[in-house]
């Protein structure tokens, strides 16, 4: 099986000098991060001096993800700047950073090599602090805790509480070479190394968000609240439609005529169409900004690629720009090394069907 999960490269007449280093003494959060947007095999990393490492894995041309690892989430990272080498593809390009690095990399070897020992997958309690939904079934418990009980700040209402930790070593010394993982499990237990082939980059599909054409911004005062609604959906839903109007044009509803939503997520596939409603209500909604009515489309298969990033995420933000352009971020916590919380983000990026934005 190791053998499967083990790729080497030949070994260089002299060893290299590593160009980045980097440590954790506990590898969940790390492989939680990846598995977020693991959808996809062919992953883009970037290494940045003084930031820390992107991810990057694309859909179709249609969907862009994106999982930001900060370099403070690292019990070790040494950037050598000086040891920096352009790859060859990048030789001739006038703008390259030369405070980064980039390759692309087969993801879900990496997974498999941080999960060796079997204990790098995390399974995410944050559910269990979600008792009360919006959309119930008839077998859900009680209602009566509102869900104000979650407190965000303990880690471990996020990951499990497995007594075994994997500890990581990584290094990677530029352009040619292997990322090579060394991992522990515990303090005394047995250590193995990885080396991982790296391929040149290629262009990433470019999707930028232009925040002044915002149509739509929502924060979930939650996760639960947007992934228990997308958890609703029937499988062979084929569509899934976001529709929001402005506060003023919802509480200005003439007796007689329907109201219009506020937010909604209505589901359509095969089997007809499910509707749910998002109320005005500031511990569902943390945040509601909408500029004018918007009406847009995706396919299902796409949005549900982010549910693995929303079980491990702790708060969402929800961005429509004028011609469709979605924008879905969470907010991941990690424990800093020396003690306390800090936050990781999970950002992916989805065109809308193109009926939609020709209306």
């Amino acid at each position: 099986m190791s053998q499967m999960l083990i790729m080497s490269q030949p070994s260089q007449p002299d060893k290299a000098k590593p160009l980045l280093t980097a440590s954790v003494h506990d590898v969940r959060y790390f492989a939680s991060l990846l598995r977020g947007i693991g959808f996809s095999n062919r992953a883009s990393m970037r290494f940045t001096a003084g930031s820390g490492i992107t991810v990057t894995v694309e859909e179709a041309r249609t969907l862009l993800a994106t999982s930001y690892i900060y370099a403070d989430h690292f019990d070790e990272w040494a950037f050598d700047v000086d040891n920096l080498q352009a790859a060859p593809s990048q030789l001739s390009a006038p703008d390259v950073d030369r405070h980064a690095t980039s390759f692309e990399i087969p993801l879900n070897i990496l997974l498999e090599c941080l999960n060796i020992f079997g204990t790098a997958n995390m399974s995410s309690s944050s559910s269990a602090g979600s008792k009360h939904k919006q959309w119930r079934r008839a077998s859900d418990a009680s209602d009566n805790d509102d869900g104000r009980r979650l407190n965000t700040n303990r880690i471990d209402q996020h990951f499990g509480s497995n007594e075994k930790r994997t500890s990581m070593r990584l290094t990677y010394a530029g352009p040619g070479h292997p990322l090579t993982l060394v991992l522990a499990e515990d303090s005394s237990g047995p250590t193995t190394t990885c080396d991982i082939s790296t391929f040149d980059s290629e262009p990433n599909l470019e999707l930028p968000f232009d925040a002044e054409q915002t149509a739509l911004k929502i924060i979930f005062k939650s996760s639960f609240w947007l992934r228990d609604a997308l958890a609703e959906l029937d499988p062979s839903c084929e569509k899934i439609t976001l529709i929001a109007n402005p506060v003023v044009e919802v509480q200005s509803a003439q007796r007689g005529i329907p109201a219009k939503p506020l937010f909604r997520i209505q589901g359509t596939g095969a089997f007809g169409t499910t509707e749910m409603d998002y109320p005005n209500d500031r511990e569902v909604l943390e945040t509601f900004e909408c500029s004018r009515s918007v009406s847009f489309s995706y396919r299902f298969a796409h949005i549900s690629r982010t549910l693995r990033a929303l079980q491990n995420s702790t708060k969402t933000s929800l961005r429509l720009e004028q011609e469709g352009l979605l924008s879905l971020q969470f907010l991941v916590p990690v424990p800093r090394p020396r003690g306390g919380m800090s936050d990781s983000f999970i950002e992916f990026r989805c065109l809308a069907l193109d009926d939609d934005v020709a209306q």
